[in-house]
């Protein structure tokens, strides 16, 4: 039962990636290099949603290779969560230009895959990185318009089509290199985010 299952979540997953790949839904199909589709288990417990893929991960086609990957590796490590069993991806598929605020024209652009992601992985925590992707389940949940530096490491549970959710945001792995006094913050959460 259980290898069946996880075949067939790969088959749906490899059927949303042949349509990313051949996604010209917005201009960022023009400009990207690669579609960065997200990595992980697919019976991941945890998913991690960030806005959108920078210069590296459009380069590699793989989410958070980059700088922020590598303090996002250390921190998942010290909270005891292994990479390969949770889910990494992005809300956004496509790198925007010059690593920019995706617009929200592209959000609702992208965004089918991201739900069908989701649906496929039935996670049961689902952790936002940074205000863009807290700002867009926010607005798909009602949960109230905080910042990320109100939000973070709260807990909130959401209806899903697959049953309740525990949607817990984080600052996002960027923030804390730029900021270096976020990164306790992020510290304490993820290892929060381990325990739910």
């Amino acid at each position: 039962m259980y290898r069946s299952d996880t075949r067939e979540k790969t088959v749906q997953m490899n059927e949303v990636t042949a349509q990313a790949r051949s996604c010209l839904n917005c201009a960022l199909g023009q400009t990207r290099k690669n579609v960065v589709i997200g990595s992980g288990s697919l019976d991941a417990k945890i998913v991690l949603v960030g806005e959108a893929p920078g210069r590296k991960e459009d380069e590699s086609g793989l989410p958070f290779v980059g700088s922020a990957g590598k303090l996002l590796d250390g921190l998942l490590e010290a909270a005891g969560l292994v990479r390969d069993e949770i889910f990494i991806g992005n809300i956004l598929k496509c790198r925007p230009p010059g690593n920019r605020r995706p617009k929200k024209s592209e959000v609702e652009s992208c965004e089918g895959y991201l739900m069908r992601q989701l649906e496929i992985i039935k996670p049961k925590v689902i952790a936002p990185m940074g205000n863009s992707a807290l700002a867009y389940f926010q607005s798909r949940h009602d949960i109230g318009g905080d910042v990320i530096g109100d939000a973070h490491g709260r807990v909130y549970e959401v209806e899903t089509s697959w049953g309740k959710v525990k949607l817990m945001p984080l600052y996002h792995p960027a923030a804390a290199i730029y900021r270096r006094h976020l990164l306790g913050d992020l510290e304490k959460d993820m290892k929060k985010l381990a325990e739910l």
